[in-house]
């Protein structure tokens, strides 16, 4: 009796230890299927690779000390830091993107200090074996293009290819440098030169990274050209420019990521010369090269001088009514803007090159008010009254009128 039920007792394990081996292996293969399921269609991985952070590298061009022109006292190796540290500001307000600014006004940024301490020979070796291997039989332009600055000393020169190597060493997707424009006879006598406006330059077709550069440059240059002129230099008149040549772009083949470059206007004009608009007018040119940027990686089409763009609340904030020709440039400068915002600026017969966004009011500004107060039946006031503030304002602001 005691043996049977020791017998049964022993079927009865083996019986459940297969059933739980069968149930068990199920289990695991389905845990297996389930979580090789997940590696491949997880949406939290589909989420990381969709919202990859865009990298940019911000240059202002050229050294902390030295470099760049100058008109007077007013040096483009310092506006351009303004301009760049501007842009970082509203990049780093936008969680799409993470952004590096090569230096400041006075050193450079630590990282890239380091960098071109420890790895100078790495640099020099790295941009005589990518000259070496450039086998283009296009010569070097030696145009000029327009594109007038100091010619770089030989540790200059190879420290921006450092910051190229950098870039391509920690997966930058896109290089600006930000540049201010002047020309050799302006630059030799020292006087506000007859040319105006802004060009940029992007890498040459023959060099690998033009496809990948043209469009952001495209959507850039659409919109800074909404609110500033177009180089009226005739080289330069294009505004959108390519060269093969300039480190900036990728000399040699070196640059793997897009890379543009921009000169915002030319030094000596009076947004840069007028100490109180110039803060504005460097914070303006970084807000719009955002929203280029933007206007780029959103795909944004049609877009005009109103869309995005907010001056109220990210470039000057505008209360106070201009009341004559001695109003305060800032207060000029924001009502030029509204102008400009609503079409009416410069006036019909003028160019932006004839009409400055000065924060001066002369006879540019008089037209183009006497013209918007034709459009929307302001009868009786003068370019300083309080109908035609209030509805300059309410465009400024974006207000509904």
């Amino acid at each position: 009796m005691t043996k049977g039920i020791i017998a049964r007792l022993f079927l009865l394990v083996i019986i459940v230890a297969g059933i739980w081996y069968i149930v068990d292996h199920h289990s695991f293969q389905s845990v297996v299927k389930a979580t090789s399921n997940s590696v491949t269609n997880s949406p939290a991985d589909n989420t990381s690779s969709t919202s990859k952070k865009i990298r940019v590298l911000i240059v202002p061009g050229h050294e902390p000390d030295n470099g760049g022109t100058n008109y007077g006292n007013i040096y483009e190796r310092t506006l351009v830091v303004g301009i760049g540290q501007d842009f970082q500001q509203f990049l780093g307000g936008n969680s799409r993107y993470q952004s590096f600014i090569t230096r400041d006004t006075q050193v450079w940024n630590p990282t890239f200090a380091t960098y071109f301490q420890d790895e100078w020979n790495q640099i020099i070796s790295w941009e005589k074996t990518a000259k070496t291997s450039w086998t283009t039989s296009t010569a070097m332009n030696q145009s000029g293009q327009g594109e007038i600055s100091n010619v770089a000393a030989t540790d200059d020169a190879m420290r921006l290819y450092g910051i190229v190597k950098w870039a391509d060493e920690n997966n930058i997707d896109l290089m600006i440098h930000m540049h201010l424009n002047n020309y050799p006879d302006a630059m030799a006598k020292k006087i506000v030169g007859k040319y105006s406006g802004l060009v940029m330059y992007v890498p040459a077709p023959d060099l690998a990274n033009s496809v990948k550069s043209l469009p952001i440059a495209e959507a850039v240059f659409k919109r800074l050209s909404l609110y500033n002129p177009i180089s009226n230099l005739p080289v330069e008149s294009q505004g959108l420019e390519t060269d093969d040549s300039l480190i900036a772009m990728g000399a040699y083949n070196t640059a793997e990521m897009a890379s543009i470059l921009i000169e915002y206007d030319y030094i000596y004009e009076p947004q840069f010369v007028n100490p109180e608009v110039r803060p504005i007018a460097l914070k303006d040119f970084a807000y719009q090269t955002y929203l280029g940027v933007q206007d780029y990686y959103n795909n944004n089409q049609n877009v005009t001088a109103t869309s995005s763009y907010d001056p109220n609340m990210n470039v000057y904030a505008w209360s106070m009514p201009v009341t004559s020709a001695h109003s305060h440039a800032e207060d000029i400068y924001a009502m030029q803007t509204a102008l400009i915002m609503d079409g009416d600026y410069p006036p019909k017969g003028m160019t932006r090159n004839d009409c400055p966004h000065s924060g001066a009011i002369g006879s540019c500004t008089e037209l183009a008010v006497k013209a918007f107060q034709q459009k929307y039946h302001i009868i009786g006031e003068n370019t300083f009254g309080a109908k035609t503030f209030t509805l300059l304002h309410n465009i400024y602001t974006g207000k509904t009128n």
